[in-house]
């Protein structure tokens, strides 16, 4: 029989003003906005409880007093790290993947506490970016994709391309740069396109969107798993994504904290999915070549094949028993 994970996720949620002000602030957002939409990290902890309980993997979920009753168990912190830092944990911990952006952040992590078996982290890239920091520690781990959720969309094609905006920083810069150009490039061949923009849209208004488009151009100056772009391989639509490859740009820490490269704006990826391009330079031949083998592609395939919810789970129970033997030698 095997025993029950103990998972552990929480958004943080101080006081503010004065003491216990949280629990009416919470109420009160709660009227004024409606139910919270699952953020990125949010959806790792419930993707993974789904994924468990496909593949029948038991698990509690934020049961403080039976861990604290059983420190010889493994304490899974999914995220994020004040669940870490806020408490005394006596457990080993598997933490991650829904930690900070970069070891900086804590450098002394595993001297802090010692608790900590393993850091997961949600892509390769990343991992290679802590792994100088928790040399042998760190594993890239992604949450899985809901495939039954996530489907081939039935509709008339009326677009050509639907234009996925995920640019981050310095988007009038990138506006004149590169969307600018790529819709010139679009209109000078006379193909139809729609556009959304990440976080200004429902999950059901970006189905309708892509029921109606033969293919997604994605941009996204990178990603540390990339849900959006791999929820919409899971509906068999092609990308043309733009990977610029270069530095991680986030400017809370480059340029002066942290200079890391190379990263991708599309890290779990292959043939299937679609192709790629840097930037301007080669946006024009590489939608040539795109559309010419727009039919070969098999983004659906690919997710079946590696990111979905039950591989997921999988995968996090096989680190979860590494650690367990580790413990047990």
């Amino acid at each position: 029989m095997i025993k029950p994970l103990n998972l552990f996720y929480s958004e943080p949620d101080p006081d503010r003003w004065f003491k216990f002000d949280r629990y009416p602030r919470r109420i009160v957002r709660r009227l004024i906005r409606g139910k919270t939409r699952p953020g990125g990290v949010m959806m790792v902890a419930l993707n993974l409880m789904e994924g468990l309980d496909k593949v029948g993997i038991p698990y509690r979920f934020n049961d403080y007093s039976y861990i604290k009753k059983h420190p010889d168990e493994i304490a899974c912190i999914i995220g994020k790290p004040h669940v870490l830092f806020e408490r005394k944990w006596d457990n080993p911990v598997i933490l991650g993947a829904g930690i900070y952006s970069h070891p900086t952040d804590c450098p002394d992590l595993f001297e802090k506490y010692p608790v900590v078996k393993r850091v997961l982290v949600p892509g390769e890239w990343m991992r290679q970016m802590f792994e100088p920091y928790y040399s042998g520690k760190v594993l890239a781990w992604p949450t899985g994709i809901d495939i039954d959720e996530w489907v081939p969309l039935s509709g008339t094609k009326h677009f050509d391309f639907l234009i996925y905006d995920k640019i981050r920083w310095e988007h009038e810069k990138y506006n004149n740069e590169l969307l600018e150009p790529v819709i010139q490039t679009l209109n000078q061949y006379k193909l139809s396109y729609q556009l959304i923009k990440y976080g200004q849209y429902t999950h059901d208004e970006l189905k309708d969107k892509l029921s109606k488009s033969k293919a997604v151009i994605f941009l996204c100056e990178h990603e540390t798993q990339g849900l959006a772009y791999q929820q919409i391989l899971s509906t068999n639509t092609p990308i043309l994504a733009w990977d610029r490859a270069g530095y991680w740009q986030d400017p809370e820490y480059y340029p002066k904290r942290v200079k890391y490269e190379p990263v991708s704006s599309v890290p779990y990826w292959d043939k299937q999915c679609g192709l790629k391009f840097t930037g301007q330079c080669d946006f024009e031949s590489q939608m040539i070549d795109f559309l010419n083998s727009l039919n070969q592609f098999k983004p659906r395939k690919y997710i079946i094949e590696n990111l979905t919810l039950e591989l997921s789970a999988k995968k996090y129970v096989t680190i979860h028993q590494q650690v367990e033997q580790e413990l047990n030698k």
